[in-house]
């Protein structure tokens, strides 16, 4: 079984298990942290519980309902840790204000959104930002490959992307068509990124993005495309993430933890502070861009002063 798999496996179990605990997420009482959100965060949250657990600490539930369905149930005060995949917006951070939930923001990882086709795909390597917003901006019409560039063949171009609850589409409208939601529709979008995985394996014209972690667990299926910003073209990796020279796709990751719930959940402070001095680890295991170690000493900090 594959890493990615097996935190998947454990992903759904977890989110069973925070099926099953109802509504009452950040109960202390309850001796259970409940985590909830960004599917693109989850498997790094879901790692980061297994060591801990595994290490003698207490239960973490790892939801996925997308970053915005995430913040939902975080503002009402229903949980513990939301996970975002992006930060928290005005009228999210509104409402968690309206409910009296204060929070310290961390970024627990970076990320590198990819554009991904057919490992059978022969004819692009590299797609500028231009073209990328001449395919996904609200109504773009284009449909096949010689649209994009004339000397691509004519093959019928198939889009997958996320769903619109996910943080993952909010980021990559933003940043590729200048406003988060602007989007043509006519795509296949889902806030499980294994079905793009399926769809563009399955179709030698088909597009998509989503986490660079994704990709890294599916390269002999798919290929990875290059992104040109306006200085050339750069390939996703950790380090382009790392260094910033992959724009504009890369973005931080983040975990909201609810202020109240640091003081009275039983070890909450203690599963974050260890997620923050382990995220290297994590990152690494769970296939994704870890933080540097400055970074790290950071986000420390801001958890230290939260908890003061």
């Amino acid at each position: 079984m594959t890493m990615r798999m097996h935190i998947a496996l454990s992903l759904s179990l977890a989110t069973l298990m925070l099926v099953a605990a109802g509504c009452g997420g950040g109960d202390s009482s309850s001796g259970v942290i409940t985590a909830d959100g960004s599917s693109t965060v989850g498997p790094f949250t879901t790692k980061a519980a297994e060591d801990w657990k595994a290490a003698g600490g207490s239960d973490v539930t790892v939801g996925i309902p997308g970053t915005g369905g995430g913040f939902e149930r975080f503002c009402a005060g229903e949980t513990d840790i939301s996970n975002a995949s992006r930060a928290i917006k005005d009228e999210e951070a509104a409402l968690c204000a309206e409910n009296g939930v204060g929070y310290v923001e961390l970024q627990v990882a970076t990320d590198a959104l990819t554009n991904v086709v057919n490992a059978e795909n022969d004819w692009v390597t590299c797609l500028t930002v231009d073209q990328l917003n001449a395919i996904w901006k609200p109504g773009s019409t284009m449909s096949n490959w010689n649209q994009i560039d004339p000397s691509y063949p004519d093959v019928p171009l198939k889009l997958y992307g996320a769903g619109t609850d996910s943080g993952t589409f909010d980021y990559f409208t933003d940043a590729i068509n200048g406003e988060e939601g602007a989007s043509r529709s006519d795509f296949s979008a889902t806030e499980d990124d294994n079905v793009t995985v399926q769809g563009v394996s399955g179709d030698k014209g088909a597009l998509g993005y989503f986490g660079f972690s994704y990709f890294e667990q599916n390269q002999d299926t798919l290929k990875a495309l290059e992104v040109d910003g306006g200085t050339g073209c750069v390939a996703p990796s950790v380090q382009t993430a790392q260094n910033g020279s992959y724009t504009p796709l890369a973005r931080p990751l983040f975990m909201y933890v609810k202020m109240s719930s640091l003081a009275d959940a039983e070890g909450l402070a203690d599963f974050v502070r260890y997620t923050l001095e382990n995220e290297q680890t994590i990152a690494e295991q769970a296939q994704f861009v870890p933080l540097s170690q400055e970074q790290i000493d950071e986000q420390l900090q801001k958890l230290e002063a939260a908890t003061a």
